[in-house]
């Protein structure tokens, strides 16, 4: 016997399954990450054709049997379709979307992630901020909202907090900032600026909302580039088919 649920979600991937059908993978608030059959999604009739793919948020009804669950009826509240003619936009999105579902288990409460997709894949359609910097910025929020954030506000040595006016050093073995006497002798200790270090504080502290009110300078975006992609490279162990495909585009 089956029990139907309401869950609201984000649908993370599809592919298809046999002449007609489509398994969707969903990020929900819920249930946390789970996969569907989606019937006849792929018939041109279908009430699952535009519903039953990536970037679409919504409210899914499902059936939950013993062992799957399987979709009943969508009610779609952003589908970004506008998304797939944005190059290389479209690609920092799928890359979002595999990274949520790296991170994605069932069971988990996933509301953060979740809004932090929403607002990244919506920051991708806006032409005033930079899609590296929209990178830069979901994967650092995304270590954060996973318990993986670097240290960021004090030595993480020492444990002081450091005046504006001392060098600071990132490093990666030690997951994030070290003071210049403690950064003497750490292999991979580098120089981070102030601009830099100070974006990046905004990035895990301020409310999903303001995530995307600022811009950088060209030399501080290169230097979060460095910092932030090695960081989040470290934190995970899969290769992301969309980041190679940005690298080739680049």
């Amino acid at each position: 016997m089956s029990d139907l649920i309401t869950v609201q979600g984000v649908v993370l991937s599809s592919m298809p399954m046999g002449e007609y059908d489509k398994r969707i993978v969903l990020l929900t608030r819920e249930r946390g990450k789970i996969s569907a059959f989606a019937k006849g999604a792929r018939r041109p009739n279908s009430p699952f054709l535009a519903a039953a793919n990536p970037f679409v948020f919504g409210t899914f009804t499902l059936y939950e049997g013993r062992t799957s669950y399987t979709l009943n009826q969508v009610s779609v509240s952003h589908h970004f379709v506008e998304l797939a003619s944005a190059y290389p936009g479209v690609y920092y999105g799928y890359y979002f979307l595999e990274l949520a579902d790296y991170f994605g288990h069932e069971g988990t409460d996933e509301r953060e992630m979740m809004n932090l997709l929403y607002v990244s894949v919506k920051a991708l359609l806006n032409s005033h901020i930079d899609d590296r910097l929209v990178r830069c910025i979901y994967e650092l929020r995304a270590m954060a909202v996973q318990g993986l954030c670097p240290g960021l506000f004090q030595c993480m040595s020492c444990e002081r907090e450091m005046g504006e006016k001392e060098r600071i050093f990132f490093s990666q073995e030690n997951h994030g900032i070290l003071c210049e006497s403690c950064a003497a002798g750490v292999r991979d200790a580098r120089a981070i600026s102030g601009a830099a270090l100070y974006a990046m504080q905004f990035i895990v502290s301020t409310p999903m909302g303001k995530l995307y009110t600022f811009s950088v300078a060209e030399e501080v975006l290169s230097e979060l580039e460095r910092v932030i992609h090695t960081y989040t490279d470290r934190n995970t162990d899969r290769k992301f088919k969309s980041l190679e495909i940005l690298k080739m585009m680049s």
